[in-house]
């Protein structure tokens, strides 16, 4: 199922009544998946120029927390100025926004924390969502657009989590990992733990991995440096952390994204 997502641009003229007319900023896919047994929402930008006459191929981005009240409409505004051409910090990409459902559910692995299961019983979900991502979604985008075999995912808070898990255990669904303030600290930091004791899989190294956090306390940044000095270990991955310490949970994801971008597209 396929449709327009649309805002209404009012536009005033001093010699004429206001007039109405739709402002697209994308489309919206529905996705039936059998792995999560549930439909799931996709919110799709396509950069300037995509067109199905053209036979250009994209890379592409998936933004977890995408939906349209998330993250979303910002980070497709964030894309679009990274990829003006005076700009340049990244190239023209699809953008794929994966809709929340249940975002503990899916973003979590199982706990061992009696009051975290407790208090959010329908955790621990997160390997149904990389089956999702792995063989449903990730097949699904690549039939339905003109894509290059290049994919970014990003990632805040449990999200950060999540894209973190997926490095660990499938590094090579993506290229680039863009990991804005992890929730390491889930089942008392045991995906750090599991990350240290797991040796790099020859040819299964991303390209880059950009880890940010902010203003968040002791435990946040000591983990997102942690990850940083873990990902360093893979000679094949370039891997950078970002302190923007003027920021916190609440408004990092924007500010992170756009130095994120900024130093994936550059020469290292």
């Amino acid at each position: 199922m396929r449709h327009m997502c649309c805002a209404l641009l009012i536009v005033y003229t001093c010699a004429a009544a206001a007039q109405q007319s739709p402002f697209c900023i994308g489309e919206v896919q529905l996705l039936h998946s059998h792995a999560l047994g549930e439909d799931r929402t996709l919110n799709i930008a396509l950069p300037a120029g995509y067109s199905t006459e053209d036979t250009t191929r994209y890379p592409v981005i998936f933004l977890l927390d995408g939906s349209a009240d998330e993250d979303f409409v910002h980070i497709a505004g964030a894309l679009q100025f990274a990829t003006m051409p005076w700009v340049a910090w990244q190239r023209p990409s699809i953008l794929v926004g994966i809709a929340n459902v249940d975002r503990r559910r899916d973003l979590t692995f199982p706990t061992t924390v009696a009051k975290d299961k407790e208090e959010f019983p329908t955790t621990g979900g997160s390997s149904n969502f990389r089956r999702f991502l792995a063989e449903e979604l990730l097949p699904y985008v690549d039939a339905q657009y003109r894509t290059r075999p290049e994919r970014m995912l990003i990632g805040q808070s449990l999200g950060g989590l999540f894209a973190t898990e997926v490095l660990l255990e499938q590094p090579a669904l993506f290229q680039q990992y863009l990991i804005v303030s992890p929730s390491l600290w889930w089942d008392n930091g045991s995906l750090l733990d599991r990350f240290a004791n797991r040796r790099p899989v020859p040819g299964a190294a991303p390209g880059q991995v950009f880890i940010a956090a902010g203003r968040e306390g002791r435990i946040m940044v000591r983990d997102a440096k942690r990850l940083h000095g873990l990902v360093r270990r893979n000679q094949q991955t370039e891997t950078h952390f970002q302190n923007l310490h003027r920021l916190d949970h609440a408004n990092i994801l924007h500010q992170a994204v756009m130095e994120g971008f900024q130093w994936m597209g550059q020469p290292h």
